[in-house]
């Protein structure tokens, strides 16, 4: 069976984790791209999806809480570097590296990346 190479706008917000009004201000903010059908409904293509979860390669790591999504401003100061990611969930992460680490990952706003979160450094509150 030939694989989709387009997915209803339904679909892709379903494979993303994120609502039909998400996917739909994602597009109006050109922030996912998509074309129409004939009947102008939005399709998605499946290589959108791939460049929004980063790849979609494995990954031989441990975490268990990845937020990926699209760099939005690197901001280097001295030895670190503060680096904001839109996630392709529902929330925006920022993390602060080494500015080495930044360099040598090439980071720019517009990229796609992952953020990685190592568990014992999640705080909850209430």
């Amino acid at each position: 069976m030939p694989r989709k190479t387009f997915l209803t706008a339904s679909e892709a917000a379903r494979a993303l984790g994120v609502s039909l009004d998400t996917l739909r201000r994602w597009d109006r903010q050109g922030k996912i791209r998509t074309e129409r059908d004939a009947a102008n409904r939005r399709l998605v293509p499946t290589s959108e999806l791939t460049r929004l979860r980063g790849g979609g390669e494995p990954h031989d790591l441990s975490v268990r809480n990845r937020f990926r999504g699209v760099v939005r401003e690197v901001k280097i100061e001295g030895l670190l570097a503060q680096v904001e990611i839109d996630t392709t969930a529902p929330a925006r992460v920022v993390a602060v590296i080494t500015r080495e680490a930044a360099e040598e990952l090439g980071l720019r706003p517009g990229m796609p990346a992952t953020a990685l979160v190592k568990a014992t450094s999640v705080m909850v509150e209430r």
